[in-house]
């Protein structure tokens, strides 16, 4: 049997090999282009911020009066009715005794002279609205019985249980907010407290006196805001514009260093609302442009790109 041995020669191996190398991927040595992240900015304003505390009050009528008979006998006529509104001196009820009930006006007849009647008008001793009626006509009553009561509108207060530890900072409030559940605020000030805490929830009770164009009902709950801080100069950025780590415990903004570049610059915040968040430390420029959208989650100098 003839065995042959095939021989290649060593210059067309070195030639293959060389043509492979040529046919390589000519972008796998290119380096990637940097992401850009598109972003909006802001600058540093100046703005008043207030800290606050809200408190729950319910509105009472301090003062109220009662319209009493001042006769034994019976309701000959009853013009009070609940919630009406009424003036000083106002006629309410008309009461005639049980002998003039009895006999009449027979005694007149008898003697004109003698002018007898026998009836009352019980009048309003001071304005306001009527609470509660207790009698109507027909009614027998005796002397000295509570016939209505009136709450005298002037007399209208919110009374606040205040916990003791915040009793410096209403000290602090001359004035104070009181919102109502329709919206409308009042302002109203301290005019006295009860000298007692309530021993469980260790709260002090005080009387704030408002002035009201407004029927306000007794027992209305609202809110009372306390102010707590107020920085009238206060570096303030918008609340998009601040992050913080997943614990809270640090701040930061991105700052931008030129059209293309921004960089993490760590902040020690203070007061802060529903939109603005004011910067203690450190102090920006007011040319400084900060990131407002697209800052969360980029890097420190990272790239990105400004829309307006």
């Amino acid at each position: 049997m003839n065995k042959y041995l095939t021989i290649f020669p060593c210059g067309l191996l070195l030639l293959g090999s060389l043509c492979a190398c040529n046919h390589a991927d000519p972008t796998a040595e290119t380096d990637a282009p940097s992401p850009t992240t598109p972003v909006q900015i802001t600058m540093v304003g100046d703005s008043s911020l207030s800290e606050y505390v809200e408190l729950s009050a319910v509105s009472a009528y301090l003062e109220k009066s009662f319209v009493k008979a001042n006769i034994n006998g019976y309701v000959d006529r009853a013009n009070a009715k609940t919630g009406q509104t009424v003036g000083r001196g106002q006629s309410l009820f008309t009461l005639v005794t049980k002998e003039a009930r009895a006999i009449g006006n027979t005694i007149n007849k008898l003697d004109p002279d003698f002018k007898f009647s026998g009836i009352s008008t019980i009048r309003a001793d001071q304005a306001g609205i009527i609470v509660q009626v207790n009698h109507q006509k027909g009614d027998y009553i005796q002397d000295g019985e509570a016939l209505a009561t009136i709450s005298n509108r002037n007399s209208l207060v919110f009374l606040l249980d205040l916990p003791y530890e915040l009793n410096q900072i209403i000290k602090q409030n001359n004035s104070l907010s009181i919102l109502l559940p329709d919206g409308t605020t009042l302002t109203g000030s301290v005019s006295g407290t009860m000298p007692a805490v309530d021993s469980l929830a260790q709260t002090q009770r005080y009387i704030i006196k408002v002035n009201s164009g407004k029927d306000i009902p007794e027992g209305l709950i609202a809110k009372v805001r306390l102010t707590k801080l107020n920085h009238a100069q206060a570096q303030v950025l918008p609340k998009s514009a601040v992050l913080s780590n997943e614990t809270e415990d640090e701040f930061w903004v991105m700052k931008m260093i030129n059209d293309s570049t921004a960089v993490k610059i760590n902040v020690k915040k203070g007061i802060e609302n529903s939109s603005s968040i004011e910067i203690m430390e450190p102090k920006f420029a007011k040319g400084d442009r900060i990131i407002k959208t697209g800052n969360y989650g980029i890097a420190d100098t990272a790239k990105v790109k400004i829309q307006q």
